[in-house]
């Protein structure tokens, strides 16, 4: 499953890279506030669905652009480019994310950039690797130093004030904090000790599933703001190693309103 999984997500990678030259001429349509999609996006999606569906004709799946479509216990979750507004400005900062769910519990995970051709692929109970090289998360004892990714809420702005709480309490310890603008890739780069920890409020599992089992299986912990296993529910998420996330926790804590717990 996660051969296929990586054959899918290079081939979507590839239409990306295709029409990463010719941003300009793309149909753009924009979803809601502050969230748009393009043809690309459909194209990679359906180049993902066509590859799994050809080896796994009962699978379901919930995918970003096409919704939901039913199927046995296995359920690929699919977010054909992630970072789409990072893409249509020419930001270089955006992926391929596909996870498998069995029974609701995530399998397999794969991350793919396509402009720097990097694979983060994990395995439930086989590990996290980035183009063959086993990942760990990072070991800080304090947030002095550390960097930190985390995503603005927005498309939906009724929690900037509590998200703005976190950010300063994170910002005076930690050496920096980081908002590329691709969760999938944010959440990659925790597991691959590239930065510390991450977190960010109203996710959709499509943008998560693959990076919350390669942060675990790199050695990290994920919860939601409850420190609990609830964040693909709530889509609210902190995570990095056992250590850093404890320390997030304790820093955010005090800002976490009621409907975000």
């Amino acid at each position: 499953m996660l051969t296929i999984a990586v054959r899918a997500a290079r081939n979507a990678g590839d239409i990306i890279r295709r029409s990463s030259d010719n941003i300009s001429q793309l149909t753009i349509n924009q979803k809601t506030k502050n969230d748009f999609t393009s043809e690309v996006d459909w194209k990679a999606e359906q180049e993902i669905i066509k590859v799994i569906r050809a080896s796994y004709p009962d699978h379901g799946f919930l995918a970003e652009e096409s919704g939901e479509q039913a199927g046995n216990d296995y359920v690929w979750v699919i977010d054909p480019l992630d970072g789409t507004t990072n893409f249509l400005h020419g930001f270089p900062q955006y992926a391929v994310s596909i996870a498998l769910k069995n029974k609701g519990k995530i399998e397999v995970g794969v991350v793919y950039d396509p402009l720097r051709d990097e694979l983060f692929t994990a395995e439930r109970g086989g590990g996290a690797i980035l183009n063959n090289r086993k990942l760990r998360v990072t070991k800080p004892t304090s947030l002095k130093g550390t960097l930190i990714g985390t995503g603005f809420p927005f498309k939906n702005q009724q929690h900037i004030d509590a998200y703005l709480g976190m950010f300063k309490a994170l910002t005076v310890d930690s050496a920096g904090i980081r908002r590329a603008g691709s969760a999938a890739l944010d959440l990659a780069y925790v597991a691959a000790g590239r930065m510390d920890g991450f977190w960010e409020i109203g996710l959709k599992q499509w943008d998560m599933a693959a990076g919350i089992l390669l942060i675990q299986e790199a050695g990290g912990a994920v919860t939601d703001f409850s420190f609990r296993d609830q964040f693909m529910q709530s889509g609210n998420l902190i995570a990095g190693s056992p250590k850093m996330h404890q320390l997030m926790y304790q820093a955010i804590e005090p800002f976490v309103t009621e409907n975000l717990r």
